[in-house]
């Protein structure tokens, strides 16, 4: 076989693309090369382009500290409990608004597709979720954002975009609705069942809007809030626990520590993603097609 030639637009199109993976996983490096680091070597080798030491102190605060394993298992909770509560909802929703034998079908699919252009805005929401007694309680993290509108109109094009021949063999064999859904429709959709789990729980591991706003109650706040008290507000507390972990003379490097944090929050969804990326194309391209 004929080697193929590398011409002049190749050289260019790997530079460029190369120079696009560069700026992004610089950012990500760099954190990580911070979290390592100390006060003694952040100020010798500046720029820090890459580690000079090996310092666990901002781990070890981190990890010593109280709150952020309460806020683990908060972030845990709403992860696992909001993203089942999501597929339930968004996949029954999805499959009956799929059947064009439905009543009203086009009257509810405009209702959903209403609330994608409009909502009530920030101030009558917050009145809604206080009303309903969910101020403080970690279920503000859950259900206002119990459906995805977006996601719940593609997984109903999905729905739609399966043959019909499938569900009229499991009428004949005697099959009501609900087991067309979990018998037949549910198992051979795998793929894009498992992108749209991991979508949904991403965007619960990441909640931190809806905490900012409903939760007062420092022990049950997610990691999100955690990760911006110690960028924004870092505290004595933290710094008198990494103090005690380092030698008498030297400083605590309050800037480790924050890059830890963000390392620690970030690495469970970095774990993740590798196995379900996979689905990725498959799974939005085919519920994308348009009815």
């Amino acid at each position: 076989m004929k080697k193929r030639k590398i011409s002049l637009f190749d050289v260019i199109l790997y530079l460029v693309f190369g120079l696009i993976a560069l700026i992004t996983i610089y950012p990500f490096y760099n954190v990580l090369i911070v979290s390592l680091a100390n006060t003694l070597a952040s100020a010798t080798y500046s720029p820090y382009l890459y580690p000079h030491v090996f310092d666990l102190t901002g781990y070890k605060t981190i990890m010593s500290d109280t709150y952020f394993y309460r806020s683990l298992g908060t972030t845990l909770f709403v992860t696992i409990v909001g993203t089942t509560l999501n597929m339930v909802f968004s996949v029954t929703a999805a499959y009956v608004l799929s059947r064009k034998r439905l009543i009203g079908r086009k009257f509810f699919l405009s209702a959903i597709l209403f609330t994608m252009l409009f909502s009530g805005g920030l101030i009558p929401t917050y009145l809604v979720v206080s009303g309903l007694g969910l101020d403080n309680s970690i279920w503000s993290m859950i259900f206002p954002s119990m459906i995805s509108t977006y996601y719940l109109i593609i997984m109903k094009n999905y729905f739609v975009s399966l043959p019909a021949s499938l569900e009229e063999a499991a009428r004949i064999d005697g099959a009501n609705e609900f087991v067309v859904m979990t018998r037949i429709f549910i198992p051979i959709s795998k793929p894009f069942m498992a992108t749209f789990l991991l979508f949904y729980a991403v965007e619960r591991w990441n909640e931190w809007w809806n905490a900012y706003l409903y939760i007062s109650d420092k022990n049950i706040k997610p990691l999100q809030i955690y990760l911006r008290d110690v960028l924004v507000n870092f505290n004595s507390q933290l710094a008198t626990q990494a103090q005690s972990m380092m030698s008498s003379h030297n400083k605590v490097f309050v800037q480790s520590i924050q890059m830890a944090t963000i390392i620690i929050t970030m690495l469970p969804i970095l774990c993740v993603y590798p196995f379900v990326q996979k689905y990725f194309v498959k799974g939005v391209l085919v519920g994308s097609v348009k009815e």
